[in-house]
């Protein structure tokens, strides 16, 4: 008889490593053996045998055909009844192994959030079917019976915010008044109860009719909490998806404040010492952890993308890529799935973005990048449109492929944006822009990362997405316009197309000091990340040069940037910019690109001054 390793059982059953040892410590393997300190699994035993016959032979459908890919589909028992399930539902495992009171889950998103929301409602609520039958064939009920006698047993209320996105707080609130009273109507069995009282039954109806005031709304998860533990005697879960939606649309929109005020107290009511709550469950991307939203509540247990627990739940693991390949017979596209749509680390844990992957699959293993479509970017075009020439240099040497050290906080808000420009990477990571390489935690709740752009996807969504958002006032082409001007030594172009985007997309405040040009001249530059490397304020010769290009082409020009600000509106652009190049030949900044042998070397002074520039070049 042969036997598999736990690595290779895990590959080949589509689960971790450690899952496998579990199992095997239990006997829910049959015939594994413990060989020193290493367990060994029959490959032709029980669950295993028939894990490898279905991969042989392809696991088919009832209609005897290969089941579709859930794509855009986050309801639970649709996708196991009638779609390609990854089994997520070990989590449920790890939650009834700690039971925390409140469980804040952040990832980016389109990383199976609201999927796993919706499979915890179906597992824990207590309805008049037997949902226990969408979970018999999965890895959760083989865990046993202490697991299995959750299932069923509490009322749930189910909340999600993703689509809430207005321009305004009216439209925004108006939106989760009703929200919250479609949910009240979904328990409408509550209306008749002879165990509510007159006061809760009250305030039920003005919700369901649009009739509460601010503070009955305030308080509505709290008054259904309590109307569903009167009537069935058990407390209820409470699960709220993509709860900061709407306050990242405040912060974009102008409605923040509001936003924050109404979400603050929603929750304080709902978790805060409510004695009608059993446990709750809330998913966003971010933590807004400094707006006292979470205040007093001791009971909350945040899993963010650097924790260990619940890390491989959310996206998809290694094996599960694996596995999803060989169903669909494209084993031979792994090592493509890897350069485009791996690269994130939740943890300690590899992952796959799920949604780019699924999307892969069905448009027949065509590499794209399908993330960027799947949600807005205006967050992150705020953050570069405000970056420093320091971040705006760090984010070219990321699109080169460098890593870069820097401080992480999982609980940055929104206004950090503006006034705390190092606050970048941390919404960077949080948002799945960024892969922690390397994590070390710090004394302040924070964490010291080297990160870096997860994959090929996201390096296109850079270019393409987040450093022409920079220059979106000129118009999309813009970057590429100049950039371009650049490439073919434009000098005329270079001025024109500088010039345009000033007197299009900024005001003269914008223009204030060098630092605004430094940083609008290397997001220009970071669009020519694959031909040049781009480095900022370094030592050459003897001074500092502004900006400098490094071919990375064999035959194409070096360029070495200086600029210059007048002071005001009588100082001659013209002398600036002459001014500038000397300097260059003075200072002796192409030293560097000489000693590299960088050949044919472009030299470009630019002045600027309020929304005019003038280029001049020597070689």
């Amino acid at each position: 008889m042969g036997y598999l390793t736990i690595n290779e059982t895990a590959d080949i059953m589509g689960l971790t490593p450690r899952r496998i040892q579990q199992m095997c410590k239990n006997g829910e393997i049959e015939g594994a053996v413990k060989r020193g300190r290493t367990w060994m699994v029959p490959e032709n035993t029980g669950i295993v045998a028939e894990e490898r016959l279905a991969y042989g032979e392809r696991r088919i459908s009832r209609n005897n055909k290969i089941l579709p890919l859930p794509i855009g589909v986050s309801d639970y028992i649709n996708t196991v009844s009638n779609y390609y399930y990854v089994d997520k539902t070990l989590l449920i495992k790890d939650f009834i192994d700690t039971l925390p009171v409140v469980s804040l889950f952040t990832r980016p998103r389109r990383f199976g959030k609201t999927l796993m929301m919706n499979m915890l409602k179906v597992f824990f609520e207590k309805t008049p079917e037997d949902n226990s039958v969408y979970f018999k064939d999965k890895e959760i009920w083989k865990c046993g019976e202490r697991y299995r006698s959750f299932q069923g047993k509490f009322p749930v209320i189910f909340l999600t915010f993703k689509d809430n996105k207005y321009n305004d707080w009216d439209k925004a609130y108006s939106d989760l008044c009703k929200i919250i009273a479609a949910e009240f109507e979904r328990h409408s069995e509550l209306r008749e109860s002879d165990k509510c009282s007159r006061v809760n039954l009250s305030d039920y109806e003005k919700i369901v009719s649009g009739k509460a005031d601010d503070v009955e709304m305030s308080r509505s998860l709290f008054t259904l909490s309590k109307m569903l533990h009167d009537h069935y005697g058990a407390p209820a879960i409470i699960i709220i998806d993509e709860y900061d939606t709407p306050i990242q649309q405040g912060f974009i929109h102008g409605y923040y404040e509001q936003a924050i005020a109404f979400i603050r107290n929603l929750f304080s009511s709902a978790f805060k010492d409510n004695s009608d709550l059993a446990y709750g469950f809330l998913t966003g991307i971010l933590r807004v952890a400094k707006e006292s939203i979470f205040s007093g509540l001791n009971n909350l247990r945040v899993n963010s993308v650097m924790e260990n627990r619940f890390s491989e739940y959310f996206g998809f693991t290694d094996p599960e890529i694996k596995k999803l390949l060989r169903y669909y017979g494209r084993e031979d596209k792994y090592g493509e799935i890897l350069d485009w749509y791996d690269g994130y680390r939740f943890g300690n844990t590899e992952i796959f973005n799920p949604w780019s992957v699924l999307n892969y699959i069905d448009e027949n293993c065509t590499p794209k990048a399908f993330w960027q479509s799947t949600g807005s970017n205006d967050i992150i075009g705020e953050i570069v449109s405000s970056a420093t020439p320091e971040i705006s240099e760090n984010l070219s040497r990321l699109l080169q492929g460098e890593t870069v050290s820097t401080y992480v906080d999982t609980g940055v808000i929104y206004p950090e944006i503006r006034d705390n420009p190092s606050s970048i990477y941390s919404f960077l990571v949080v948002t799945g822009y960024l892969r922690n390489s390397e994590i070390f935690p710090q004394e302040d709740g924070g964490y010291i990362c080297r990160v870096s752009i997860p994959n090929k996807e996201i390096a296109y969504v850079y270019s393409r997405e987040v450093i022409s958002k920079a220059f979106s006032g000129a118009g999309e082409s813009t970057a590429v316009r100049i950039s371009k001007a650049i490439f073919d030594r434009n000098i005329s172009e270079i001025e024109k197309g500088i010039s345009d985007y000033l007197l299009q997309s900024i005001s003269y405040f914008d223009t204030a000091d060098e630092a605004f040009y430094h940083g609008l001249i290397l997001g220009l530059c970071a669009v020519l990340n694959k031909r040049y490397s781009v480095k900022s304020n370094r030592e050459s010769g003897l001074g500092r040069f502004d900006i400098q290009l490094t071919p990375l082409i064999v035959g194409i020009p070096a360029f070495i940037f200086e600029l210059k600000v007048a002071k005001n509106s009588k100082e001659s652009l013209e002398k600036l910019a002459d001014g500038a190049l000397k300097q260059i030949e003075d200072k002796k900044y192409d030293t560097e690109l000489m000693k590299k042998d960088a050949g044919n070397i472009i030299k470009l002074g630019i002045a600027f001054y309020g929304k005019k520039a003038v280029v001049k070049k020597s070689v």
